[in-house]
């Protein structure tokens, strides 16, 4: 675990901290497709499709402006420029994960898509494959 994070007393640590988390968030999503107006997120799942995927597209380009900070940094302002990149790269996932709910695509089948692009010894014991017919590389 790194030195910039903790699990809160009396509660105990799942076994993929990311799986969870992921998981929690995909959820949480999902559940807003059902909110009201007031909802951001029930905004990018629902109204114009050009919302979230420029969402998307401009994260992306935060993440490389910060990541590019940190290459730039001095010693002494590196550990801010590094959790700014968090924090943006927080922002992609989470944009793209409501792309990803809008269009369809569970997060198993995502995973699916992430370990078909694995070797077998890469791969996780028991990790969800994809289909071959709906295995595709490129247009």
């Amino acid at each position: 675990m790194s030195s910039k994070t903790y699990v809160p007393e009396g509660e105990v640590a799942p076994a993929s901290q990311i799986g969870a988390t992921i998981e929690a968030l995909a959820a949480t999503i999902a559940d807003r497709r059902h909110a009201g107006e007031e909802s951001y997120t029930h905004g990018l799942l629902t109204g114009k499709d050009d919302d979230v995927l420029k969402k998307v597209m401009e994260e992306s380009g935060e993440v490389a402006l910060a990541a590019k900070d940190v290459a730039r940094a001095s010693q002494e302002q590196r550990d801010a420029e590094v959790d700014h990149l968090r924090y943006e790269a927080a922002d992609v996932v989470y944009h793209l994960l409501v792309v990803l709910e809008r269009y369809g695509i569970d997060l198993d089948e995502f995973a699916a898509e992430l370990n078909m692009r694995m070797r077998e010894d890469e791969r996780p014991a028991g990790a969800v494959r994809l289909q071959p017919e709906h295995v595709k590389r490129g247009k």
